[in-house]
């Protein structure tokens, strides 16, 4: 009998995709737009006497920011959607899982939860690298979104000299939107 359960859980603990490094070093401009966006006045981020004045060499980058230095852009992003209308499956374990579970009906997905724990600080001029791991994959359980199953990525950014800076879990939920908690 076949358990999509036990097959997605056969992902856990494989590296997701191949490191993703950033396509531009950290940059002063890129932090000045965000911390704009964001309406951070934290002024270590965008002056640098006031950054000195903290003992920081110079300005440093908000630690939320790391992901966006290894995003793949958006040419990537409707490249993977073609790929999936396709049904064509890249060579790495998350685009395979998701293959898997597009098959199994988990077609939809919301991000839930992302934690990170910051080991050392970001400066213009460091290069990012991010290594994704798939750490966890509950069994298939039913939720108020519909049936389906969460989602662990383990994601280690590192520096240009390899010094781990950030780690981050973040969770989502695959599921099949047609199987919603009360439906028939």
């Amino acid at each position: 009998m076949d358990d999509p359960g036990q097959r997605f859980a056969a992902y856990v603990g494989r590296e997701a995709e191949p490191p993703r490094v950033a396509r531009y070093a950290v940059n002063e401009a890129m932090i000045r737009n965000w911390a704009e966006a964001h309406d951070d006045f934290n002024p270590v981020y965008v002056d640098r006497a006031a950054a000195k004045a903290t003992g920081r060499p110079d300005v440093v980058c908000p630690p939320a920011m790391i992901s966006t230095w290894v995003m793949a852009g958006y040419r990537r992003h409707r490249e993977i959607h073609r790929l999936r209308a396709e049904g064509v499956t890249e060579d790495f374990a998350y685009s395979q899982l998701l293959s898997e579970l597009d098959a199994a009906g988990f077609t939809s997905v919301v991000a839930t939860d992302v934690e990170q724990d910051y080991h050392a600080e970001l400066r213009p001029g460091d290069h990012v690298t991010c290594h994704f791991t798939i750490e966890s994959i509950s069994p298939i359980k039913q939720t108020a979104l519909g049936r389906g199953c969460f989602i662990t990525l383990l994601k280690r950014y590192l520096d240009q000299g390899d010094a781990l800076l950030v780690e981050e879990r973040f969770r989502l939920l695959r599921f099949d939107p047609t199987r919603k908690e009360g439906a028939a």
